[in-house]
């Protein structure tokens, strides 16, 4: 081999060694930024110049296989993350047992004050307090029924940031590709691309499950889980439109509020079966907006007309007549079954019983109907409210038909079963939490490994030195060449 074949081997080792050096530090700067790959130099040896070795290439090292199910594991966490919230929040709208202004809590307060009224009817101090509590109960349920709803627009409002969101996305994974191809056919350094591009889709699969597809010149393809086309050349388009304020009489069902479209037409949203099936946050606020938080005001207006039905049967209370309200009333009239929608939100005490409504207490002891006061100390009417109260009756609507509950047990049970529920979604929550922690720990372990790298880089600068005395020595050799000549 001659001098100058030596000295481009020992250039061309001293060339491989600083890109490697690049190389490590560039791994070692990102160890802890999301969605980088690990970057290896591709080295080859040199042909036909007579040796050495030349820099193939940096290739980007990240199992497509534990993306995928990373992917997989945060569209499932989105999924729970956002029932649990909701269902958390349900039941510290509802409250606990424990607590003084739960539902339970308010229908307790309420039997025991016409208890107390009805063991001294003739104090108005006391038949006061059941107007009070009647109203407090009444104002619990309609604060719950209004919480729900302000969950309902919270949701459908996020569905609608959401999606734009995904567009503006979807649009950078198409612009992307096209990056990625253009440097790959020209040999430019595309791995920085690839990481910007799998960040994106990292975002896209928390709200919608999808699925990635090589398409080859460094291009993707997304679909969702149900075969929805997102991106595959041209990125498609989701579209929705909010709804500014939502009541109880909204649904989807009732064509009343937007669903979910792709490219203009609308797709189904159901997580089990739907095209964006397999969880993610979008399915999961359709979910809250149409289902759970229907579910919930359905419960709860079961339970509200529950209570008015009860105060209502023509069998308490002679004085009132056959179409008027009782003491609880659906914004100020008798309630009618076809209108229990909503019914909680309504809700009101009989202004003929409130003196904030220019009413008189002493009718829940004479009759709603009554003109004038009667005997101070009769309690059979209060008596009856007591009993209506405290009987088992046959449940109309909600979850509960058909079942024979009294009001504090059907209270009892709505709230024991929005507990339930949230147990259970965070209890699903949990269970993703710990999977995704256990993927991401896989991913980083084939990530960047500092000491890893670090033994990399003791090996580079042994090369670089072992290269860098080739030289030296080549240089001595050349100058003990020239001296003989001269």
């Amino acid at each position: 081999m001659s001098l100058t074949g030596a000295l481009s081997n020992a250039v061309s080792g001293l060339n491989a060694a600083s890109r490697s050096a690049q190389v490590v530090s560039t791994n070692l700067a990102n160890i802890m930024t999301d969605g980088y790959g690990r970057r290896e130099v591709e080295l080859g040896a040199r042909y036909g110049t007579g040796g050495g070795v030349e820099i193939t290439g940096v290739t980007r090292q990240q199992s497509p296989a534990l993306v995928a199910e990373m992917r997989s594991v945060g569209s499932e966490t989105a999924f729970s993350g956002e029932l649990a919230d909701f269902h958390n929040r349900l039941e510290r709208l509802v409250g606990t047992p424990d607590s003084n202004t739960s539902l339970t809590a308010r229908l307790a307060d309420l039997e025991a004050s016409f208890v107390s009224a009805a063991s001294r009817p003739d104090l108005p101090g006391r038949l006061d307090a059941v107007v009070q509590d009647a109203a407090t109960l009444a104002r619990s349920l309609g604060e719950m029924s209004s919480g729900i709803q302000t969950m309902r627009q919270e949701a459908d409002s996020t569905i609608d940031s959401g999606v734009k969101t995904l567009n503006t996305q979807l649009k950078q994974v198409e612009k992307l590709n096209g990056e990625i191809a253009r440097g790959e056919n020209n040999g430019f350094e595309i791995s920085g691309l690839k990481d910007q591009r799998q960040v994106l889709i990292d975002s896209i699969s928390e709200w919608i499950p999808l699925r990635e597809i090589d398409r080859g010149n460094g291009r993707v393809a997304l679909y969702t889980l149900g075969g929805a086309q997102l991106v595959d050349g041209p990125a498609s388009e989701l579209s929705f439109a909010t709804a500014h304020t939502i009541v109880p009489q909204m649904t989807k069902d009732a064509g009343l509020l937007s669903g979910l479209s792709i490219n203009g037409t609308e797709v189904s949203v159901d997580p089990e079966s739907g095209p964006l099936r397999g969880g993610g946050r979008l399915t999961a606020l359709f979910e809250v907006r149409d289902t759970h938080a229907v579910s919930a005001q359905s419960e709860l207006d079961a339970v509200a007309r529950d209570l008015v039905e009860r105060f209502q049967d023509p069998a308490i209370d002679a004085t009132r007549g056959p179409t008027d309200a009782g003491l609880l009333t659906d914004g100020g009239a008798a309630f009618a079954a076809i209108d229990e929608v909503g019914l909680s939100g309504r809700l009101q005490v009989n202004a003929l019983v409130d003196s904030a409504q220019g009413g008189a207490s002493w009718r829940l002891r004479d009759g709603m109907g009554a003109a004038t006061q009667g005997a101070a100390g009769n309690a059979s009417l209060l008596q009856d409210y007591t009993a209506a109260l405290s009987a088992d009756r046959s449940i109309a609507s909600g979850g509960f038909a058909g079942m024979s509950r009294s009001a504090t047990q059907l209270g009892a049970n709505f709230s024991s079963g929005v507990s339930a529920s949230r147990l259970s979604y965070e209890s699903e929550l949990a269970f993703a939490a710990t999977r995704s922690a256990e993927i991401e720990t896989m991913l980083l372990a084939e990530g960047v490994d500092s000491d890893q790298e670090m033994q990399k880089l003791l090996m580079i600068e042994q090369a670089y030195a072992a290269n860098a005395q080739m030289m030296q020595t080549v240089e001595e050799m050349m100058d003990t060449l020239m001296g003989a000549i001269r």
